[in-house]
């Protein structure tokens, strides 16, 4: 998803031991017969590909940094492994666990996802395949699907389920979100429930007319015209504002060899700009949007432009980080395109690209358009304790899971006002009461607190951090 400010934390890169097992570790995992009076530690460590990278200390639990030995290619287990890096959030083998996934790398430091929270359980966070530093060496594109990152799931909770034997549910936000709908639905005896936020659907990657409607109707017509004004003023002023870039890129050591030009990167920031601030900011931000873009200053619109979009974004420095995503979205995922009728034609030379535009050349693509359907197919007739929550106003929910006939105890929720951060506790009252209490029930919970429909853990400003992260590029 295309993600906007400079001012992203960068994720910790931790490069894990490896491990010395083999072909052998490749079969599906079982941990050894330690009993519960075992300290953790040791039980996690006895699993056959597990390794320690560090134990970070944090109140109440325990939170260890993994390396987990996987097969390259979930189909020929003995082509070789790599280390897929994994944390856990340890409070009790006796409470439930939720496994997050957040489709992209995996947090270092201590984080409680929503439905941990609401269950007070354990939670296993796993880094997406392809992601540094989770990467095989060499890297075999063709290994980088939903699949085999499924399959990774599925045998991670397969070695940790002798240690965690209560009920799991899997979780995930955005692409995470996507990453959970796609292991349920490869493999739907896993888990006891699954809780997907603002999880896109792209099911017909050539049909994006949703997303055209919805940004025809988001907000208010004052917020909408003063975001189009800006990103037509942006493109109206291109020769002064490229200048400008192009100082900025130099003195910022940026070079645009997989997008091909300064020129393709600056139109490419630029259409970003409506749809990062609707999935970013929330219509009261809309005050902090130049009322009249015509009479702005050069430096105003770059200054408004940077801020939610972000001049770096396509910048070889920071697409490199996401190959994997634009990789899966150009493959199998999909990727939005939307049309702006609000500027004139003659002011915009690309459009949209796609993601072969943001992906190395030397690495082959080929898009798989049945993938997609065969997910939304499995969802609408096959969905088991299933929630789905999106935003009113993320432009990601434009294109949804839905539920069919033949779905059971699912859900398809939207959040009042959200944006690309909407989750169970900004859903309307009747709506949160019900989300709430169909997680306990789906964690094994005690019927009492299932009846309150409550989280069971008090809120922890640290654990608990909810701010969505706003990063460069459009992205889920």
């Amino acid at each position: 998803m295309r993600k906007a400010l400079r001012w992203l934390l960068a994720l910790t890169v931790l490069i894990g031991t490896l491990s010395t097992a083999g072909a052998a570790t490749a079969a599906e995992p079982e941990a050894t017969g330690t009993d519960s009076t075992t300290d953790i530690k040791e039980r996690l460590l006895s699993i056959p590909g597990m390794s320690l990278v560090e134990e970070k200390p944090y109140t109440g639990y325990r939170f260890f940094v993994l390396n987990y030995t996987q097969p390259v290619d979930h189909r020929k287990p003995s082509k070789g492994t790599f280390q897929q890096r994994i944390t856990v959030l340890h409070k009790d083998v006796a409470r439930p666990t939720v496994f997050f996934t957040s489709g992209y790398n995996v947090s270092t430091t201590p984080r409680r996802s929503e439905p941990t929270q609401i269950v007070d359980g354990n939670q296993v966070s796993l880094e997406y395949r392809f992601f540094t530093p989770s990467r095989p060496a060499p890297a075999d594109w063709s290994k980088l699907d939903i699949w085999q990152a499924a399959s990774d799931q599925h045998r991670v909770f397969k070695a940790l389920k002798g240690i965690y034997g209560k009920k799991w549910i899997s979780t995930g936000g955005s692409k995470g979100g996507m990453t959970a709908t796609y292991y349920e639905r490869f493999y739907p005896r896993d888990m006891d429930g699954v809780v997907a936020y603002v999880a896109p659907n792209d099911v017909v990657n050539k049909e994006d007319s949703a997303y055209d409607r919805f940004f025809a109707r988001v907000g208010t017509e004052e917020c909408r015209d003063r975001l189009n004004g800006v990103q037509r003023e942006a493109l109206v002023r291109r020769e002064p504002l490229e200048k400008k870039y192009a100082a900025y890129a130099q003195d910022n050591g940026l070079t645009f060899k997989t997008i091909g030009s300064l020129d393709k990167a600056y139109e490419a920031v630029v259409l970003d700009y409506v749809w990062g601030f609707w999935q970013y900011s929330l219509l009261k931000d809309c005050d902090q949007i130049p009322a009249n873009a015509a009479t702005a200053t050069d430096d105003e619109i770059w200054t408004s432009v940077d801020t939610i979009s972000g001049f770096s974004a396509y910048a070889d420095q920071s697409l490199q980080t996401y190959t994997p995503y634009y990789y899966q979205a150009g493959t199998q995922l999909g990727a939005p395109t939307i049309v702006f009728p609000h500027i004139e034609k003659k002011y915009i030379r690309y459009g949209y690209q796609p993601p072969r535009d943001f992906v190395p050349r030397d690495i082959p693509m080929r898009f798989q358009p049945w993938v997609m359907r065969d997910v939304d197919t499995w969802v609408r007739h096959n969905a088991r304790q299933m929630l789905f929550v999106y935003g009113q106003n993320d432009p990601w929910g434009a294109e949804p899971f839905r539920l069919g006939k033949g779905a059971k105890d699912s859900y398809v929720f939207t959040a009042p006002g959200m944006n690309h951060g909407a989750n169970v506790a900004g859903l309307a009252d009747k709506e949160k009461t019900l989300a709430t209490a169909r997680i306990l029930k789906w964690a094994g919970v005690a019927p009492a607190a299932v009846a309150q429909a409550k989280p069971l853990a008090k809120f922890d400003a640290k654990l608990d951090k909810r701010d969505i992260q706003r990063e460069m590029t459009l992205r889920p």
